[in-house]
C-alpha cells in the first residue's frame, strides 16, 4: 500500500514541476514579446508566476533557455530516435525516420504549444540575441547528429561526409520551417506536411550513394 501510496505522490509531483515549468516558459515570452527580451528579467518572471529565482534555475540556465527550451525537447527526440534506428539502415533512411518522429510531436501538440510557437517565432524575428541562441541551439543538434552518424556509417576521422549529409538534410528542415513561418502557417499538420514535402523534394537529389549507405 505504502508503494502505491509513494507512487502517487511521485506522479503528483512531476506534474508540478511540469505546471511549474510551462507557467515559467508561457510568463517569460508574454514577457518578452510585452517589455522586449533585453528589457525583461528574470526577477520579473519569477515574481509573476510567484516562485523564486532558485527555482527558476533548477529548470533552466537563463532567460535564452527559458525561451527556447522546449523546442530542445523536438531535437532530442531527433536524436534518440536516429541513435536507436536499425545499423544497417541507409543513412537517409534513418534521417527521414527519426525527423518522422519528431514531427509527429510537432503534428500532436495542442492548441497551447501552438501558440508558444507563434510567440516564439515573433520573438526571434525581432530579437537577434534569441535567433543567435537559436542558431546555436541548431549546430549544436547537428554536431550530435552527425556525431552519431558518422558512427553508423563507420567514417573515420577525416571522412566528411556524415557531417555534411546531415548539415544538408537539416539544412533542408530549416528553409521548410523559415517558409512557414515567412508564410504565417502554424497549423502543425500543414508545418509537417511542408517540411515532409520539401525533405522528399531534397532527397531525390541526393547522390544515390548516400542513401544506399
Amino acid at each position: 500500500m505504502s508503494g502505491e501510496f509513494e507512487e502517487r505522490a511521485g506522479g503528483l509531483r512531476e506534474r508540478k514541476k511540469q505546471r511549474t515549468r510551462w507557467a515559467l516558459i508561457d510568463t517569460a515570452l508574454d514577457l518578452f514579446l510585452a517589455k522586449g527580451y533585453e528589457a525583461t528579467t528574470i526577477d520579473e518572471i519569477v515574481a509573476a508566476v510567484d516562485v523564486s529565482q532558485r527555482t527558476f534555475f533548477r529548470y533552466f540556465a537563463g532567460k535564452e533557455d527559458v525561451a527556447l527550451s522546449f523546442l530542445a525537447e523536438y531535437d532530442q527526440i531527433l536524436i534518440t530516435v536516429l541513435a536507436e534506428r536499425p545499423p544497417a539502415e541507409p543513412p537517409i533512411v534513418a534521417l527521414r525516420a527519426a525527423l518522422h518522429v519528431s514531427l509527429g510531436a510537432v503534428q500532436d501538440s495542442d492548441e497551447e504549444h501552438t501558440a508558444r510557437f507563434r510567440k516564439l517565432r515573433r520573438l526571434i524575428d525581432g530579437t537577434p540575441p534569441l535567433a543567435a541562441g537559436q542558431l546555436r541551439r541548431f549546430f549544436e543538434t547537428e554536431q550530435k547528429l552527425a556525431t552519431i552518424m558518422a558512427r553508423r556509417m563507420g567514417a573515420g576521422l577525416a571522412d566528411m561526409r556524415p557531417y555534411l549529409l546531415v548539415a544538408s538534410f537539416l539544412t533542408v528542415v530549416r528553409v521548410a520551417f523559415d517558409g512557414c513561418a515567412r508564410d504565417e502557417v502554424i497549423d502543425p499538420a500543414a508545418v509537417v506536411l511542408r517540411v515532409e514535402e520539401l525533405v522528399a523534394l531534397a532527397i531525390e537529389t541526393l547522390p544515390g550513394a548516400w542513401s544506399a549507405g
